[in-house]
């Protein structure tokens, strides 16, 4: 994967060439289409397609049956599985969001996400990033390979809360089923290969861990339960609390809503544990031997409140090294966040007028992929801000309209100054 951001032409034939969509003008279409919303990531169809020609021909599109979202991403998807199959080491990052769609009042299709009242479905990404080498500080530096899966459903039923049993919600199939199900379509890693599976605590499940272990693949989850331990009348919290210091760190934590960006002083403990076998359908698991690292931030500052992470890992840990690459491989699962920010911030997929379940998701099908791209273009100016961009990759055309509207900067077109003026150019 190169470290250059292609023109959008470039791309969209890259990403969408090999979809069939059972007509070789509707695949033509698709890739007019998408480079379209490529050049104009912010805007609606109309906006992207302001020709009357080109946006009746894009509605036409996403009105054939045979245009879905998985046939738009699939190749997408074989192609980011097949780029984590060459040596080295893959983060595969985890996360789910909603897409609200309560105010298309001609959507049809869609289920309840939040409250009763709002309609929309749900989308579940894996993101897979690749680690180039690791800094001083032995945190990773990543580069997007792009989306390995993508699963997306609809509430159908009302919330079943406090309705069921314990043995009926799980002998019907559940929403946590979806966690590390695409380490089991990715197959087993090859040698050489390390696919390291990362998410936050609703993952926290016995199944997670079996299917990484199935398929080779190691896994860091942040504990969200007081599990027992098999023999111990002991937690996890309370096992790796009694653990010795192995050092310290320092993490930088970013900026959230209510929280500005600072340094965070994290005390490392680490022991290695069996958990109890957990109870399903049919009997008894057999118990479980991991590793479990804590992180536990010292002298606070006042109002805020301090870090405690407890992680679950197949890695080993028993150094303070590794425990400190366990944690800063973790804290790349803000990566995720920032894809769902740049699909619905920087691609507006929630604004999208399309008014059935299956024209939305055949648009989505391509934004998910574009938000790919405006993700990489963050990423490459932040890491890579100072390396000139190449007119022959980029498009003489593409630097042109930029030197027009902009004035060149002094040290030439950088992929920081090409972001920032692209950025402005489409809002």
């Amino acid at each position: 994967m190169c470290t250059q951001l292609l023109s959008s032409q470039q791309w969209a034939q890259m990403e969408f060439s090999a979809v069939e969509l059972g007509d070789a003008r509707r695949d033509r279409r698709l890739i007019q289409v998408a480079t379209a919303l490529s050049t104009c990531p912010s805007g609606t169809l109309p906006q992207a397609l302001p020709a009357w020609g080109d946006l009746k021909a894009a509605y036409r599109l996403f009105s054939q049956e045979e245009v879905t979202y998985e046939r738009i991403i699939g190749p997408h998807w074989q192609r980011s599985r097949e780029l984590c199959s060459a040596l080295g080491e893959y983060l595969l990052i985890e996360d789910t969001t909603s897409l609200d769609f309560t105010t298309h009042r001609k959507a049809r299709g869609f289920g309840w996400v939040g409250d009763e009242w709002s309609l929309g479905l749900f989308l579940h990404t894996t993101l897979a990033l690749r680690v180039e080498a690791w800094d001083l500080e032995q945190s990773p530096e990543v580069r997007v390979m792009g989306l390995v899966g993508q699963q997306r459903w609809v509430r159908d039923h009302a919330a079943r809360k406090g309705k069921e049993s314990r043995r009926q919600l799980l002998q019907r199939p559940r929403e946590s089923q979806r966690w590390a199900k695409v380490v089991e379509e990715m197959g087993r890693r090859a040698a050489g290969v390390s696919w390291i599976y990362i998410a936050d605590r609703e993952s926290d499940i016995y199944e997670v861990f079996a299917r990484c272990q199935a398929q080779g693949a190691d896994y860091i989850v942040r504990a969200s339960r007081q599990r027992a331990l098999a023999e111990e009348d002991q937690t996890v919290f309370s096992k790796v609390r009694e653990a010795e210091v192995l050092g310290e760190m320092t993490l930088a934590l970013r900026r959230r809503e209510g929280s500005p960006a600072r340094q965070a002083r994290l005390q490392v403990r680490s022991v290695s544990v069996t958990l109890r076998g957990t109870w399903r359908p049919g009997g008894k698991l057999p118990p479980l031997t991991l590793n479990v690292v804590e992180a536990l931030e010292v002298n606070a500052p006042p109002g805020h409140e301090p870090i405690h992470w407890v992680l679950l890992t197949s890695l080993p840990c028993s150094r303070f090294v590794e425990a400190r690459r366990i944690m800063t491989r973790y804290a790349q699962r803000w990566l995720v966040e920032e894809y769902h920010k740049a699909l619905k911030s920087g691609a507006h997929v929630e604004a999208s007028q399309l008014e059935t379940r299956q024209r939305l998701e055949a648009l989505l099908g391509i934004l998910a992929v574009v938000a790919v791209r405006l993700l990489q273009t963050k990423l490459l100016a932040r890491t890579r801000g100072d390396e000139p961009i190449r007119s022959e990759e980029f498009g003489e055309e593409a630097v042109a309209i930029l030197s027009k509207r902009y004035r060149r900067p002094e040290s030439g077109w950088t992929a920081f100054w090409r972001a920032k003026e692209m950025a402005n150019l489409v809002g």
